[in-house]
Order: C-alpha cells, then sequence, then structure tokens
C-alpha cells in the first residue's frame, strides 16, 4: 500500500512494534526549558519543566493558549528539541539524538493523535492505519499489516468502514481512525493533542471514554486539553502557565487564584517527603508553615483523656493544615502524621504569611471535621 506514496519498502522481519520495557516511568523530562530567538530577545516557550509519567498514567495537561502545552507535547514527541535539561521517553534520551534517529524511534513508541485527525484523503481509512506499519517495517507483510489495521479499527467500533476514504464519515468517526492509526505499531504511550477540540459534547465524551478504555488496558496517555470538565476525570493532570507547571494542588487549595499567582506560590513552596507513620506536626507544636498534602495523606491523631491516641481526620492532595485546633470538652491541638496506609507521602510548606494573604484571595479554608 505505501507504493501508494513513496515506492516499496525493505521488510526488516520484525513482528511487531516496540520491544517490552518494565520500567515504571515512561516519561521523565528533567530541567526542560525551550527558548526561541525573536527581535526583542530569547522567548522562553518552557522554564525549568520537571514532569515525570509512569506507567499506566492517563495525564491531563491543561492551559491557556501560549502556555506551552504545544512546545510540551514537542519535546516529548521528539518533535522538537529543548534548550536545556533532558527528555528521556520509554528509557531513551531522545534529546541525544538525530533527526534521523528519533524519527523511527518514535514510529514505533508514540500513537500520535492530532486535532484535526490528519488522515491522508487520498488514502482509505485502513491503509490509514496501515500506514505507520509500513513506514516502521513492521509486521511481517502486507497480509499482516491489514489484518491488524482491521483488528484495530474493530477496537475503536469503526470496522465497517474500513474500505471507505475518510471524507465519506464524520468528524468522530475519523478521530476514531486515527486513534487506531496510533495503535499501529503498539506503542506504550499514546499522545494526544486536543482530540476532542474539533467534535461536539456526545462524540468528545465517546473518544474520551475510548482513551479510557485503552488505559485500562495498559496504555499510557498524555493528552492535551482545554475542556477541564474530562481533564477533571484523568490520572493526573498537569496546569501549564507561561511555560511553568503549576502544582494541581495548589489549584486545589486555592481555587480562586489566578495561573500566574498560582505559578508564583509554586515557586514560593518546598515539597518536603514524610517515611509512612513519620510525625509531621506533634501535638501542642507551634508551626512555622502551612502544609498542603500533594502525595499519598496525612492523618490527624487527638490524644484521649486516657492517653490513648485516636484518629479523627484524614487530608488527601489538595487539603491542607498548619495548627490543627479541635475541640472536644475543650480546646486541644492534634498531632499530625503520615498515614501510615501509604508508601509515599508529600507535602508542600509555605510561609505562613504567604498562605493566609493567598487565602485572603480564594475560598474559605478547608475544616477538618
Amino acid at each position: 500500500m505505501l507504493e501508494k506514496l513513496r515506492g516499496k519498502t525493505k521488510d526488516n522481519g520484525r513482528e511487531n512494534g516496540r520491544p517490552p520495557t518494565d520500567d515504571a516511568i515512561l516519561i521523565d523530562l528533567k530541567d526542560i526549558s525551550k527558548a526561541y530567538d525573536t527581535p526583542a530577545g530569547p522567548f522562553f516557550a518552557l522554564k525549568n519543566v520537571n514532569l515525570q509519567v509512569d506507567n499506566g498514567e492517563f495525564v491531563a495537561v491543561i492551559g491557556k493558549s501560549g502556555s506551552g502545552k504545544t512546545t510540551l507535547v514537542n519535546m516529548i514527541t521528539g518533535i522538537d528539541r529543548p534548550t536545556s535539561g533532558a527528555v528521556i521517553v520509554a528509557g531513551t534520551p531522545i534529546h541525544e539524538m538525530s533527526e534521523g534517529q528519533v524519527a523511527p524511534w518514535r514510529g514505533v513508541n508514540i500513537g500520535l493523535v492530532f486535532q484535526f485527525f490528519q488522515l491522508l484523503p487520498s488514502l482509505t481509512n485502513v491503509e490509514n492505519v496501515m500506514l505507520p506499519m509500513d513506514f516502521g517495517n513492521t509486521f511481517k507483510n502486507n497480509k499482516e499489516r491489514q489484518s491488524r489495521a482491521l483488528h484495530l479499527l474493530d477496537l475503536v467500533d469503526i470496522k465497517e468502514h474500513a474500505f471507505k476514504k475518510p471524507s465519506e464519515i464524520s468528524g468522530g468517526q475519523q478521530q476514531r481512525v486515527a486513534i487506531a492509526r496510533s495503535l499501529a505499531n503498539d506503542p506504550p504511550i499514546i499522545v494526544a493533542d486536543e482530540p476532542t477540540g474539533n467534535l461536539d459534547s456526545v462524540t468528545a465524551q465517546a473518544i474520551f471514554e475510548l482513551f479510557e478504555r485503552l488505559v485500562d488496558q495498559g496504555k499510557t496517555i498524555f493528552m492535551v486539553t482545554h475542556d477541564k470538565d474530562l481533564a477533571r476525570r484523568v490520572t493526573r493532570t498537569v496546569i501549564l502557565s507561561d511555560g511553568e507547571i503549576i502544582d494541581e494542588y495548589l489549584e486545589t487549595a486555592f481555587p480562586k487564584l489566578d495561573d500566574g499567582r498560582l505559578a508564583k506560590a509554586r515557586g514560593l513552596t518546598e515539597p518536603q517527603s514524610f517515611t509512612p507513620g513519620e510525625t509531621i506536626l506533634k501535638e501542642g507544636e507551634q508551626p512555622q508553615k502551612c502544609y498542603i498534602v500533594s502525595e499519598g495523606a496525612v492523618e490527624v491523631l487527638l490524644r484521649e483523656p486516657n492517653g490513648q491516641q485516636i484518629s479523627v481526620a484524614r487530608l488527601k492532595p489538595g487539603q491542607y493544615f498548619e495548627k490543627i485546633d479541635l475541640l472536644r470538652g475543650g480546646a486541644k491541638i492534634a498531632t499530625v502524621i503520615a498515614d501510615p496506609g501509604y508508601d509515599e507521602i508529600e507535602l508542600l510548606a509555605l510561609d505562613k504569611d504567604t498562605f493566609h494573604k493567598m487565602m485572603g484571595d480564594t475560598a474559605a479554608p478547608q475544616d477538618v471535621e
């Protein structure tokens, strides 16, 4: 089929896509900055971005136009290179690869889904799905490639339109074909740039549910979206503002702050890690900082008259505390510990004056019940 575009290809004997990997972290961005030269001087689209995505996660990236979302996608897919920092995807440092090396690597490690589908109009839908296999020389022959392409079209509920051209089906159906194409070489990662941006709400919901099914089947999905309602349903949300990542838990703690002030607050926080069961705040202690839970949970313990400590509350990501006063037969100050039920407990510590100033700009503090 590829002869229609560029002549015959040579089979390299590979029977499927990329080799399996047991690494938990599939995407690892380390201190990534991307600067573009302008008449006014360098413009930084990304600023010291650090991000890790684990195997099997469904991550959504949200942010205003110009926040750096597309640049971030281009870093992960190897379409563009960072000015500084390291990009390691599926165990490969792609920032060190030449364009000649990164293109075939991308073909078997990354499945791309675009807002406007990017299907070739001269090919049938099944031929569009076969195309990455032809370019990547995966699967033994054309018969096997067509068989896999039909299987993938069936997986996304569009097999009955396999031999039609893209112009003969709807936009939502074209996006299903595009998703099938992204799965052609069985990549570990699907990167979707505004995949529902050109669809109506009903069709967008159906496409999102398809992504959820793929995650359930073991795929890792990294999706850029403007749809905050869909973003709330993924494993994790990454918020970009002016090229910087805003901690999603700061947004939960301070829902009325705009992206600019959230980005500033992120720069003022100090990440702190605790082991399960470790004491964070002792009874009667006056903390110098306020704490926002970012990973795991913390447990609030109250000492009874008989000296026994009982658990009265659990705070999860996005909730915060400083001194916790509880009334039970008189004012008492609770103890806070890292929840023993979690392997990792991380907090963001923030200066008390800064915390209370931000609280004055947002919703009322969350109560511990």
